[in-house]
């Protein structure tokens, strides 16, 4: 008998509940919406109030809120969202100490009782925890990506579409790199349906875009107070999808580089194929030099990130 896929939202704030309603009106699965004891009830209200909305809106699938790992056994997606979203004046890296241990209580929970779920993780510092969370769990490279390209790229598409007055449906963008400041947004790939977007905006105003799309996380957490929600769940959603259907959609993920762009052992936005087996094809571009060394630059400050997590093991 077909049976609904299984998809558990680890953290039930702001990007956890938008997840939770993505999820369920796209019918991708049913949803179980994890939060620690103390907001076990927020959790369930939440999911309850999901699922009143399912009434009006016709979805069927099931949403419920817990606080309890045992009830993600077997979950074929986790999208981790725990931890302590930035305050204004903070960088994505002031978040390690906080947020390590989280992640490491998530990765132990997950390692027992779902082993062989795919994993998007979105928390902060994105690039080292989606990191540690493999080194924890073991689990396959191909099983564990981190929430990052797909959201920068949105941002970077909205800018150059709301610049060269044309749909955000005609621009193709990809951003490489850590999940910071030094993310690379790639013009030698970026395009209007195919022309080139050098064709539509000058150099100069492609240079702001490029500074305001490393600064667009900032940009919210400074107008809003706390961390964006809507685009980054919408990211995830993008990315389990094409994990559950299978779609094989060529999208930027944070994923494990095992030579590629020459470097191993390190999570790295970069463009790769989604599918029914997770991450089923890295793609290398071939980059300019300025963007090769852009992207070494990106490189090395995820690295040093990555190496404060790995002294305090």
């Amino acid at each position: 008998m077909p049976t609904r896929k299984k998809i558990g939202l680890i953290g039930a704030g702001n990007i956890g509940g938008e997840l939770a309603r993505l999820f369920a009106n796209k019918e991708l699965g049913d949803v179980w919406l994890y939060d620690i004891a103390a907001k076990e009830n927020f959790a369930k209200g939440k999911a309850l109030d999901l699922e009143q909305n399912g009434a009006v809106l016709g979805y069927d699938s099931n949403i419920r809120g817990t606080a309890n790992w045992a009830d993600l056994e077997g979950a074929d997606v986790l999208v981790v969202t725990a931890g302590i979203p930035r305050k204004p004046g903070q960088s994505r890296d002031d978040l390690v100490a906080t947020n390590l241990p989280i992640i490491r209580d998530v990765a132990n929970n997950a390692k027992k009782y779902a082993p062989n779920a795919f994993v998007i993780v979105i928390s902060n510092p994105l690039d080292a925890m989606v990191y540690e969370y493999k080194r924890v769990v073991g689990a396959p490279k191909n099983l564990v990506v981190g929430m990052a390209g797909v959201l920068d790229s949105a941002r970077f598409t909205l800018f150059i579409a709301r610049e060269a007055g044309v749909s955000v449906k005609d621009i193709r963008t990809t951003v490489l790199g850590g999940h910071g400041d030094d993310m690379v947004p790639v013009l030698s790939h970026t395009t209007v349906n195919g022309i080139p977007v050098t064709k539509f905006i000058a150099q100069d105003k492609l240079n702001a875009i490029i500074d305001r799309t490393r600064k667009g996380g900032g940009e919210i957490v400074n107008l809003m107070g706390t961390s964006a929600y809507y685009a980054p769940a919408s990211s995830a959603v993008a990315m389990a999808e094409s994990y559950l259907l299978d779609q094989k959609r060529v999208l930027p993920v944070a994923t494990y580089l095992d030579g590629e762009y020459g470097y191993k052992d390190l999570f790295i936005g970069v463009p790769a194929v989604i599918g029914g087996k997770g991450v089923e094809k890295i793609l290398e571009l071939d980059l300019t030099e300025d963007e090769k060394g852009l992207l070494k630059k990106s490189a090395a400050s995820v690295q040093a990130v990555v190496d404060v997590v790995k002294k305090s093991t």
